[in-house]
């Protein structure tokens, strides 16, 4: 059983003891933390969005979630099997005071989570999530009285919006998408993005795709991971059936990354890299994103005579960032597109337009169109942790050994090898830590890791 706590929401494991994961009683708890710190930021606006991904549990926690707010007083609309950013752009456009998606993004199907969103369809930030964290802890709740319970209310139009957001959008060329006639093969993990990803594709003028994993019954197909080693159906089916590239997403179709033709990744890091890379060539400005992505990013950027910006990892430390330097495009390595004048969030919808419109323009074909990008590898990895292991004293112990190279505090620990890099960090969503290291050759990244994750279990 897990609990977590973080920027990213209250996220947890289904059942247990209370406290210990994310019990019917902690779900109850949380959403009455959040919904008390809405009435107080907003207390002449009662209107909650909602939405959830294709979970197991999802039902269950939705209507766990809808009671508790109408118990304090608060309205709620309920975009049912929804995505992410549809949620956020829902938010926005229905100037609600925040919104709860219910979702545990990638992780398998035991685990389900609150992500909590703003009045700005953004989620919300630290110092919010610790006021948030008091109230719950504190237990400090005032229900309504039964003639001031909320309202229900179900909205099933934001699928459709949310396309049409995208079709709309000035730099997604449909005409040239069709024009192209694409074959797509799509991993839809069981989830929403089996909804939401073919009826997009068919608006962006796609006619031939094949769903991979589309009955939307929470018990994926395979590690909802959209990582390499998880995407072996895909990359098959891509091969086999000819397809001109696949897509894949995850559970609440805020990530995003693609297979090439021949049946290889593209590279998640390199989703953002190609959309950045054709919105600069439209658009001249800064880039943002987090310090675990790859340098290609940065490369591309000052390609195009701009200026690139690293974050603390984590979307709302992306968001900040982003508005700090006026970004005109953003994200994460982990196929996060975030495109500020559509929304602040990561828009798995968004970036299958400006991807496909890209690949469109280009003329080439997805394995040519990876091959001009600057070529890094990241070797990614991670180390489950015990409860109570004191990760702070442990990445003081690596830093020190490291003391000779450059390092970065801003979140975890980065160090710096001449044209190599290394980053750890706990992760706000599982009991690990990340080891991330980037090199030009796949063999110097892995070593790299290696190297530090036999430090980091020396001195656990």
């Amino acid at each position: 059983m897990a609990l977590i706590k973080s920027i990213s929401g209250i996220r947890g494991t289904i059942g247990g003891r209370p406290g210990e994961g994310l019990s019917p009683l902690d779900v109850v708890k949380f959403t009455a933390a959040y919904g008390t710190w809405l009435i107080k930021q907003h207390p002449d606006n009662k209107k909650v969005v909602i939405g959830r991904d294709g979970r197991i549990s999802g039902e269950l926690v939705k209507n766990l979630v809808v009671s508790t707010l109408n118990g304090l007083g608060l309205d709620v609309v309920d975009l049912g099997l929804s995505t992410t950013p549809t949620v956020e752009i829902a938010v926005k456009m229905e100037h609600a005071a925040g919104g709860i998606i219910i979702t545990a993004s990638h992780n398998p199907k035991e685990w389900n989570a609150l992500k909590l969103l703003n009045s700005e369809g953004e989620f919300i930030s630290g110092a919010d999530g610790v006021a948030l964290l008091e109230i719950a802890e504190q237990e400090d709740f005032n229900f309504a009285d039964v003639n001031k319970l909320g309202a229900y209310h179900q909205d099933d139009s934001y699928l459709q919006k949310h396309i049409d957001l995208v079709v709309n959008y000035p730099l997604v060329d449909v005409a040239a998408i069709r024009a192209r006639d694409f074959k797509i093969v799509v991993d839809a993990v069981n989830s929403t993005g089996a909804i939401f990803i073919p009826a997009l594709l068919k608006a962006l003028g796609v006619a031939h795709v094949e769903v991979l994993f589309e009955e939307v019954n929470g018990r994926f197909g395979h590690n909802p991971e959209p990582l390499p080693e998880n995407l072996t159906a895909l990359s098959n089916e891509v091969n086999r059936s000819n397809a001109d590239l696949g897509i894949a997403v995850d559970p609440d179709v805020d990530r995003l990354c693609f297979v090439c033709e021949d049946g290889s990744m593209f590279g998640e890091e390199y989703t953002l890299v190609a959309v950045a890379d054709y919105i600069l060539n439209k658009r001249k400005g800064n880039t943002v994103s987090n310090l675990s992505s790859t340098q290609a990013l940065k490369d591309v950027t000052l390609k195009h005579g701009g200026e690139y910006h690293p974050s603390a990892v984590g979307e709302v430390n992306v968001v900040k960032k982003m508005k700090e330097v006026n970004a005109v495009i953003g994200g994460e390595g982990n196929g996060g597109i975030i495109v500020p004048d559509l929304h602040y969030g990561r828009d798995a919808l968004i970036g299958i337009g400006l991807f496909l419109s890209h690949v469109a323009h280009s003329k080439k074909n997805l394995k040519n169109l990876r091959n001009s990008y600057p070529d890094y590898f990241i070797s990614k990895n991670k180390i489950e942790l015990d409860k109570g292991v004191d990760v702070k004293t442990i990445f003081e112990k690596i830093r020190g050994k490291y003391k000779n190279q450059p390092t970065n505090t801003e979140d975890g620990l980065k160090i710096e090898f001449e044209k190599d890099w290394v980053h750890l960090r706990t992760s706000n969503t599982e009991p690990i830590i990340r080891i991330y290291a980037e090199s030009q050759f796949e063999t110097t990244a892995d070593n790299i890791a290696r190297r530090i994750m036999q430090d980091i279990k020396e001195f656990m």
